[in-house]
Formats: C-alpha cells, sequence, structure tokens
C-alpha cells in the first residue's frame, strides 16, 4: 500500500486500491431506503454525494495534469475537502453561497440540485427526510413524490446494473456534473467561456446557482457575508410588514428594493481554519455575535473546514475548536467532514437552525489534506509518511464509497466504474477547452471592472427629478417637514449632502445609511442629522466600530439588492479596511464577468486643514490607497452645489451600473461660509429644486471650470481644499494683471482627463495644486495625463510634504498655502 502521497497518480492508485479490497455485502439495498438505521441518507442520497466528490477528485487530477504540460493555470484543489458536498446537500439551491477555493465537491453537488438532478433539496424546496424514527422530516415545500421517486430510481437502475457511471452515457446528454466540471475545467486553462470569471481568474461561482465568487480564502469575503445575511432578513421582515400592511413601508416614490435569494435563505460560507486567525473573520464574528446580541437576526453559516494547515503552517491542536466554540452570539456545530453521513447530519442541522432562528451558527468540520496545498508544493518537506498515509485513510471519496459497498448499494467494481466515467468525462471535457480561447486584448480583460453608462445615469437623475417634482412632492414635502432645502437659503457643504442623502433615500427605497454614530448623533460632524427620523432606524443605523464590519455590511448589503451608503468616520480609518473596497468590492464585476455587483456609495470625511484638531489621524491627506484600485469612482466635492450633484450621480451611477464609488468628503470645508473674507456667504450655494437636478448634473469624470480675470494667461488644476485656496489665490493674481482659470477635478478617479489638457492647452501654463502628498498624491496622475494627452506647454506642481499632518501650527509647514500657490504660478509665469 502506498503510503508517501505526493502525486496524482499516487492519489488514484491509492483510492482504486483500497476501492479494489472492499469486500462486498452480503445482498444488495434498495437505493431508496436508508444506508443504515441509524444514517439519514438513502442509498440514491449517498450516490449523488459520491459523483459530486468523484468528479470534485477528478477535476484536481486533471488540473495537476494541465499543469504538467503548461496549459494549466491554477492547481489549488479540493482533495481531502470533499466532504463539502454534504453541506450543499443540506442547503437549498436558492441560498447564497461564498466559497473558499478547496470547494469542488459543494460546487458540483449545488449544480445538479439546480438542475433537479439529485434526491436533495432543489429548485423547489426542501426534499424529505427518513429520519431514525421512520417519520420524515420536511423544512420546507417537498417537491412532487414522482420528481423524488424518478431521482431515486434512476439511481437504483444505475447501481443494478453498474451502468450508474454517469446519467449522460448512453444518451450522450451531459449531465449537471458534467457541466460543472466544465466550468472548473475552463476556469483552470483560463478559458474566455469560463461562465463567471470570463477566463481573468479560476473561482467557484455562478449566479444561477447563487454561488458568488469570491477572490480568496484568507477569510476576506466574511465580513461581505455577514453583510448579505443582515439585508437578507431585513428585506424579508419590510416584505412581511407590507403584506401585512398592505403597502410598502418604505414608500412608493422608487421601486422597492428585492432580494435575488427566496425571503427565507440563509448566507454560507467557507473558509479554511487557518483563516479564523485572520483580522477579517475576527471582525465577521464579532460583528455577527454583535447584531445577535443586541436581537438583530443575521441568518448565516460559517463553514470551517479544518484540515490542520494552513499552507505549511500547523494549527496548535485545539486551537481552531476553542476558538470557534469561544465565538459569543454564534452556535457551535462539529462534524468529521471525511464521514459523509455525520458531515451531513451536521450540516443538516446547522442550516436547519440557521433557517428556523435566523441567527448565525458556525458548522466545524474536520477534513484532511491530499496532494498537498497546490501542485508546487512538496508536502514531504514539512509533513511525516505517517501523517499523510493517516490522511489517506480518512479520505473522503473513500469513505463514502465504503459505505455504498458496505450497505449494498453498490458493489466495488460498480463505484469504479462510475469514478472511471467520471474521469473519462473529464479529461474528455479537459481536451475539449484547451482550444477555447482566451481573453486576448486589454479591452478585453477590463471590459468588466466598471462599466461607463454615463448616459444612463443622467436619465437616472433626470428620472428621480422628475418623480421628486411629480407624483413624489407630497412625499417630499412631508420627509423635509414642509421645510424643502431648496427653499431654505443657501447652504454649507454638509448640509447640501444632507439634503442630497434625503433627496436620495426618497428615491431609492432600498437606499441604507450606516456607520459609527451616524444615526442618533447625526454623524460627528452633524452631516447625516436628522435622517433617522427622518427613514427610520432600519434605514439609518449605528454599527459598531470596525471599518472592516461597516464596508463588509455594504458589501453584502449590495449584494442582497440594497444601495449601501457606509460611512468611515475619518479617511485615516479607512486603512484598517481598505481591502474589503480593493480585494472584495472592486473585484466583484471583474470575478463574475457583470454577473454579480455591489453597488455602493462610501462616505468618507477627509483631507486636512483643520484647524485647532486632530493631527494626522483627523487630517489625513492621502489618497493613494484609493487611487490605484481599478475601477472605483473617487469623488472630492469641494462647493455645497456640486456636492449634492455629485452625491445624486454617484447613488445613480452605483443603481445603474453597480458602481463602487467613495465620496470623500472634506472635513474643513463642512461648514465654511466665507471665500474670501469670513462671512461673505460665497461659499454657500442654494440647494437646487428637483426640477434643475438634471440641467445641474455632475457627470462622472468632467471638471468644473473657473474664470478669475481674463482666464487666459495660466491654468490651476486641483481639487478639494485646493479649490478655494487657488481662486483665493487667483484673485491675488488678478490684481496683478494675471488671469487664471481654475480647473476643480471634482473627480479623483477617473480623473477628467478631456477636461485637463484642454484648459492646460488654452493657457500654457499649467500649475498643478495638490494638498495630498508630493509621492503617491494625486498631482502625479495630472501631470502624467497632460504627458499622455500630448500637452507640450509649460508645467509645475505645489504639493504637500511626504509627511504626516502634526498637530497645531506645525501642519502649515507640510500642507500647501495660499502663498506657495501664488507663488508657484508667478515662478510658473516668469519662464
Amino acid at each position: 500500500m502506498l503510503s508517501d502521497v505526493t502525486t496524482p497518480q499516487d492519489l488514484d492508485d491509492r483510492f482504486r486500491e483500497a476501492l479494489a479490497g472492499l469486500a462486498a455485502a452480503p445482498g444488495r439495498r434498495d437505493p431508496a431506503e436508508r444506508v443504515r438505521d441509524d444514517a439519514p441518507l438513502t442509498g440514491a442520497q449517498l450516490l449523488d454525494l459520491f459523483d459530486a466528490q468523484a468528479t470534485s477528485r477528478q477535476l484536481d487530477l486533471a488540473g495537476r495534469w494541465l499543469r504538467s504540460f503548461g496549459e494549466g493555470f491554477y492547481t489549488i484543489g479540493s482533495a481531502g475537502h470533499e466532504g463539502n458536498a454534504a453541506v450543499a446537500a443540506a442547503l437549498r439551491p436558492g441560498d447564497p453561497a461564498l466559497l473558499h477555493y478547496r470547494s469542488g465537491a459543494f460546487y458540483c453537488l449545488r449544480a445538479a440540485q439546480a438542475a433537479g438532478e439529485v434526491a436533495f433539496p432543489g429548485p423547489e424546496g426542501e426534499t424529505a427526510v427518513p429520519a431514525p424514527d421512520g417519520e420524515a422530516t420536511v423544512s420546507g415545500a417537498e417537491p412532487p413524490a414522482e420528481a423524488a421517486t424518478a431521482t431515486e430510481a434512476q439511481a437504483a437502475d444505475g447501481a443494478a446494473d453498474g451502468a450508474a457511471v454517469g446519467r449522460d452515457g448512453a444518451a450522450g446528454r451531459e449531465d449537471a456534473y458534467a457541466g460543472a466540471a466544465r466550468d472548473v475545467l475552463r476556469g483552470m486553462v483560463a478559458s474566455a467561456r469560463e461562465p463567471i470569471a470570463g477566463g481573468r481568474h479560476k473561482v467557484f461561482g455562478r449566479a444561477d446557482l447563487a454561488i458568488v465568487p469570491t477572490t480568496s480564502t484568507i477569510a476576506s469575503h466574511l465580513p461581505r457575508a455577514v453583510g448579505a445575511g443582515l439585508a437578507l432578513e431585513r428585506l424579508r421582515r419590510r416584505d412581511a410588514v407590507g403584506r401585512r400592511a398592505g403597502a410598502d413601508p418604505l414608500g412608493d416614490v422608487g421601486q422597492p428594493p428585492r432580494s435575488p435569494w427566496p425571503p427565507d435563505a440563509i448566507v454560507v460560507c467557507s473558509f479554511g481554519e487557518a483563516s479564523v486567525n485572520h483580522a477579517s473573520a475576527a471582525a465577521a464574528f464579532n460583528t455577527a455575535g454583535w447584531y445577535d446580541h443586541t436581537g438583530l437576526r443575521i441568518p448565516v453559516l460559517f463553514v470551517c473546514e479544518d484540515n490542520g494547515l494552513g499552507s505549511s503552517v500547523r494549527s496548535p491542536k485545539g486551537w481552531v475548536e476553542a476558538t470557534l466554540r469561544a465565538k459569543p452570539g454564534i452556535r457551535y456545530f462539529s462534524a468529521d467532514g471525511t464521514d459523509p453521513v455525520r458531515a451531513y447530519e451536521a450540516a443538516v442541522e446547522a442550516a436547519g437552525w440557521v433557517r428556523r432562528h435566523r441567527r448565525p451558527a458556525v458548522l466545524h468540520l474536520t477534513t484532511v489534506r491530499l496532494m498537498g496545498h497546490a501542485g508546487a508544493d512538496a508536502e514531504t518537506a514539512y509533513r511525516s509518511s505517517g501523517e499523510i498515509a493517516a490522511d489517506l485513510d480518512r479520505d473522503p471519496v473513500l469513505a463514502t464509497a465504503r459505505l455504498l459497498v458496505e450497505a449494498g448499494v453498490a458493489t466495488a467494481g460498480e463505484l469504479l466504474a462510475r469514478y472511471d466515467e467520471r474521469g473519462w468525462q473529464v479529461r474528455r471535457i479537459a481536451e475539449e477547452v484547451l482550444g477555447e480561447p482566451k481573453l486576448a486584448s486589454a479591452a478585453e480583460v477590463v471590459a468588466e471592472i466598471a462599466p461607463r453608462r454615463p448616459a444612463r445615469v443622467a436619465r437616472a437623475v433626470a428620472d428621480a427629478a422628475a418623480r421628486a417634482g411629480g407624483p413624489g412632492a407630497a412625499a417630499r414635502a412631508d420627509v423635509f417637514g414642509g421645510r424643502l432645502p431648496e427653499a431654505a437659503g443657501p447652504l454649507t457643504l454638509a448640509q447640501s449632502i444632507n439634503a442630497a442623502l434625503a433627496d436620495g433615500m426618497l428615491d431609492h427605497p432600498g437606499m441604507v445609511v450606516f456607520g459609527e454614530d451616524v444615526a442618533a448623533r447625526g454623524g460627528v460632524y452633524g452631516v447625516t442629522k436628522g435622517l433617522r427620523d427622518r427613514y427610520g432606524a432600519a434605514r439609518v443605523f449605528d454599527t459598531l466600530l470596525d471599518e472592516t464590519s461597516i464596508l463588509g455590511l455594504g458589501l453584502g448589503a449590495g449584494l442582497a439588492g440594497l444601495l449601501p451608503v457606509p460611512e468611515i468616520q475619518y479617511l485615516a480609518y479607512l486603512h484598517n479596511a481598505e481591502d474589503q473596497l480593493r480585494g472584495e468590492a472592486a473585484t466583484m464585476r471583474f470575478l463574475s464577468s457583470g454577473a454579480f455587483r455591489n453597488p455602493m456609495v462610501v462616505r468618507v470625511p477627509g483631507l486636512a486643514y483643520q484647524e485647532g484638531f486632530g493631527g494626522h489621524f483627523h487630517n489625513d491627506n492621502s489618497l493613494a490607497v484609493l487611487r490605484d484600485v481599478p475601477g472605483l469612482v473617487i469623488a472630492v466635492p469641494a462647493r455645497p452645489d456640486d456636492a449634492a450633484a455629485m452625491v445624486r450621480t454617484c447613488l445613480a451611477s452605483s443603481a445603474v451600473d453597480g458602481s463602487v464609488c467613495v465620496l470623500v468628503e472634506p472635513i474643513a470645508l463642512y461648514h465654511t461660509r466665507g471665500l474670501y473674507a469670513e462671512g461673505d456667504g460665497e461659499w454657500l450655494a442654494d440647494y437646487a429644486e428637483p426640477g434643475a437636478w438634471a440641467a445641474g448634473h455632475a457627470p462622472i469624470g468632467r471638471a468644473r471650470v473657473y474664470g478669475v480675470g481674463s482666464a487666459e494667461d495660466v491654468t490651476i488644476v486641483t481639487f478639494g481644499n485646493g479649490v478655494s485656496m487657488s481662486l483665493r489665490a487667483a484673485a491675488t493674481l488678478a490684481d496683478e494683471g494675471v488671469g487664471s482659470r481654475v480647473v476643480d477635478l471634482r473627480w479623483i478617479a477617473p480623473l477628467p482627463v478631456a477636461d485637463i489638457v484642454r484648459e492646460a492647452s488654452a493657457t500654457g501654463r499649467v500649475l498643478v495644486v495638490d494638498e495630498t502628498r508630493r509621492s503617491g498624491g494625486v498631482g502625479e496622475g495630472v501631470l502624467a495625463a497632460l504627458v499622455d494627452g500630448g500637452y507640450v506647454g509649460a508645467a509645475r506642481r505645489v504639493a504637500a510634504v511626504d509627511s504626516f499632518v502634526p498637530l497645531g501650527p506645525a501642519a502649515r509647514q507640510v500642507l500647501v498655502t495660499e502663498d506657495a500657490i501664488t507663488q508657484g504660478a508667478r515662478t510658473l509665469l516668469a519662464r
């Protein structure tokens, strides 16, 4: 018997040898019967699990085969984790699943469930499962008896004649397992025809299977799962209230939000045991437990698949169980994940508990890892032959086969034939997908990162205006208590954002505003003041103090059908959670070819120039971490009238295109009233009435230009706090006879390149005023845009020093000043 398994051939040989050694049962068992008196699984169901596991195992072998001649690009497999097929079997195909990368068997079983090809819960609801006392337990609508009977008979016929080797066999039809295999193999070879990521990455995901692609297994998807669970439950309760009241409680101005999943669905997310140590996992568990403690319900099932190793690093014995058991507010379930019966029992119990109670739980499955971490991993470098042999004895595919043989459902020969048929099928499909086209241009690669449809966004803004001024006028007047913002006189930046958010919530019934202090207090700076009173605690709520969880809630809410507007209290605090934007939010369309999206508008009070307050953590002047995220929209409104228009644009873009927008609001300008002198009112602006929204629309990637004097001598390109400083500097220059054009970028990503090049070329002299740091600052992007755009005139830059912002007056030593802007322009003019 082989004991030092490091190759696919060794693993396959070991399985065959062990299977051949199994003694046949004294008699045959009807597949419609339970495989054991104490087991909830019938023979037909166990055969379905075996098919899913065998397909997954053959996919792992095919992945290594493809890599051996340079045609496969992904070798992290599921070998040893095939017990997760039992988790899929315990769920419904409408339950959204966020899976880690060892979920091949889960994916295959879910595909067969959705196709109605297995004797487990299918598209119509739950299937009756025999209970130990002989009665059927049903947790949902039972499908027609003839459907279940047909499935069982199909499996029985195959087991009886040894031809149950793939339900596409004689007729040549490709069954759901083969279809799932084709999906996975296309991912391995980076085929452009792969159904979810389109060749951009190998992930488990398909919209029709409610499987949401995730970027990794280090728990970055867990906060999103919590957010999806919270949103799903809130939508379910909203629907229930609406049915009882006979109307939508969120109003009738816009379309009420609809979840893509059934009302009683639960969210499942799986991860490896090493991920319990990751900050994202800690945040997700803590948030789920925190909300459970407050009485809010989050129907999330966390599934920890524990093979004892994180790459080559061992998990201390007992650590994972102790950690998971200690999570407050999260129910703990566990089982041997290599035992199909016990894994299925535990998964049914855990999923049923979450579905009934709408509360979070964790299912801890002990597993094994076969063939190492990935194709290049020599596991013998950190594991002994004895350890590897012990894992082989717990091979979950072999465990399922052993139970089938012992129960008399199938013979070893029949199962080997079934296994080989899957293998031949997978190899045939692998050879077919080898010739499929790959992504062949940059345009194809980036097509789904962040598609822009500006005409539709503009139309959405115009439609919102028509509703607010027409059928929604009465509701709008009621929301504002009869004091409409357009009649309130000139507003500050903070007041304008507040009014735009209030209007947005009226037009988007699925819009939710949340973050630290945003509800009862109305935000640290009062920007969300009054929104909770107007729209209720279900739509405007305070969160716990954790930025990762705040963004995770937003990601899940957007996925579930809401329009989330989370607030990160200060820009400096975003760095605690930036991967939720970079790795999760921005990649969703990229990894799903647009099948999934996470519309979201993140509000971030930021930038510097707060007088007498804060230091670095309240005056962070760096946007570099946002600027390099592909597809992210970054808006920096400087003036009140622009702020309202840009809020409307961001909301419309998120609703129409699924955009992820970050609205960086300059704190120092929130309550500013004067421009040239204290109290002159030049930095206030009237709030536009709905009839003027379309005309005042601020398209993404378009700048605003101010002319001072003749506007013919120098162009000043800036944003945020730089706008008011540059306008004051331009006034000083005008007294000296110098005419300036001040270009407010408004949008940091995408930059308004055409506007920048046009306005710079108009004077031939451009001064870039960048309040962010000299290295990695916005100014670098502006200058690069000028060069790429063919600008040939003179250019100069004024930027903040590469330093954190110090406390008090020392801040003036490192930040851009009006004097520096004026002097920079004079130097440029003197050339």
